[in-house]
């Protein structure tokens, strides 16, 4: 048996898996989606039960359409109480506007 061709296997590999890391590195930050930090706040005020109940398909998702004002009501979550989840979150986005400067008005 030659460990030669074992070795340039071994070699041909490391190195492509090398070069396909470097790749995926580069890719990843040029191809980097930034989230808007307000959604990951809403959904920390919001009762985390990503039942659906609401429409959405989780929590995650309600709280990028409350961010995004494409909600009217924050009472569409039905796990949700008034003072311990709604209101927080109204109090939140009147006081957080985007970098527009517009604030979304959802109401209970």
């Amino acid at each position: 048996m030659n460990y030669l061709y074992i070795l340039w296997g071994f070699l041909i590999l490391a190195g492509l898996g090398l070069v396909f890391g470097v790749i995926l590195t580069v890719a990843a930050i040029f191809f980097a989606v930034e989230e808007d930090p307000r959604i990951g706040a809403v959904e920390k005020m919001l009762p985390n039960a990503n039942c659906g109940a609401c429409g959405y398909a989780g929590c995650h998702a309600l709280a990028e359409a409350l961010v995004k004002g494409e909600v009217s009501k924050v009472s569409v979550c039905k796990v949700g109480k008034g003072d311990k989840n709604f209101q927080p979150i109204l109090d939140y986005l009147s006081s957080h506007p985007d970098k527009d400067g517009k604030t979304p008005h959802p109401t209970l």
